[in-house]
């Protein structure tokens, strides 16, 4: 993932920056998967993000539920508690009959939103798109409610199919990695235009996630992603956010400090810099300002 005692990151961030999307993978001893697992996990504790944390400078932190745990979120949980809840929130992955007392518990906790995850290798599957449409629709409602939002990872095809269904919700949500958005297709693609498009809607509730560069990418230092990624950033710069996507799942050969180090690239001005690392999320995360 990197060597602390080699790679060095080329951006000083600035106070209350936050890594908007990673996960912990504990002890599956003391937090056992799920029945599905899409990768094999590693071990990869709170102590070993907070290795890059500390390097990079992050105050901030939004863990993102993996769907190895499955429904139990108490691993991100844990983490956000050892980490602090006042600069930590989590993202969990719940049945849609939880209550609303547990909903508070889970507030009180560090959560923040709720994760609609469909794998991003899943193909073209006719019927995918609208059978999501209710428990889209119910999550809507009850994020209104607690001021939550949906976090969708979907593959490139089926997140431009949700585009029409996405556009006209009324609660925050996040889009993870760029949509899935290919940098071989590049700025000009349809599904691409329309991820930017929802994104710069002033009146929309749509917030785009520079993440897992390496899931999109073909070129080993993510060149074609750049261009992707300042394109949005012009588009929506106050609805931008970036997160390491520690500690990539199964991509673990690919460097955190060198994807961290792309933001010298996206976005060079100071003032980017901290709408998309320290006010975005300090907005959407319900941070202290």
């Amino acid at each position: 993932m990197f060597d602390p005692k080699i790679d060095k990151p080329v951006i000083k961030v600035p106070a209350h920056a936050c890594d908007s999307h990673f996960h912990i993978f504990g002890d599956p001893q003391k937090y056992p998967y799920g029945s599905e697992l899409r990768y094999q996990p590693g071990i990869h504790s709170a102590d070993d993000y907070a290795v890059f944390r500390d390097l990079v400078g992050f105050e901030r932190t939004v863990m993102v539920q993996p769907s190895c745990f499955g429904k139990d979120n108490s691993c991100q949980l844990d983490a956000a508690k050892q980490f602090g809840l006042k600069n930590s929130r989590v993202v969990v992955d719940l049945d849609d009959n939880v209550t609303d007392s547990e909903l508070a518990d889970l507030s009180a906790a560090g959560a923040c939103g709720i994760r609609i995850n469909v794998k991003p290798i899943q193909p073209l599957t006719a019927g995918l798109a609208e059978s999501l449409i209710p428990r889209i629709h119910l999550w809507e409602k009850r994020c209104q409610e607690i001021g939550w939002s949906i976090d969708f990872l979907f593959p490139d095809w089926l997140t431009t199919e949700m585009i029409p269904v996405l556009s006209k919700l009324r609660c925050n949500f996040t889009i993870a990695h760029m949509g899935m958005n290919k940098g071989c297709n590049g700025c000009s693609s349809e599904g691409f235009q329309k991820l930017k498009n929802l994104v710069a809607n002033e009146n929309g509730f749509c917030w785009i996630k520079l993440t897992a560069a390496y899931r999109i990418s073909l070129d080993p230092d993510y060149q074609d992603i750049v261009p992707m990624e300042r394109a949005l950033l012009e588009a929506a710069p106050n609805r931008i956010l970036w997160g390491s996507d520690f500690p990539h799942a199964s991509f673990t050969q690919h460097n955190t400090v060198k994807l961290f180090n792309l933001l010298a690239q996206v976005a060079p001005e100071r003032d980017l810099l901290e709408k998309v690392l320290v006010h975005n999320p300090a907005e959407l995360y319900r941070f202290e300002v």
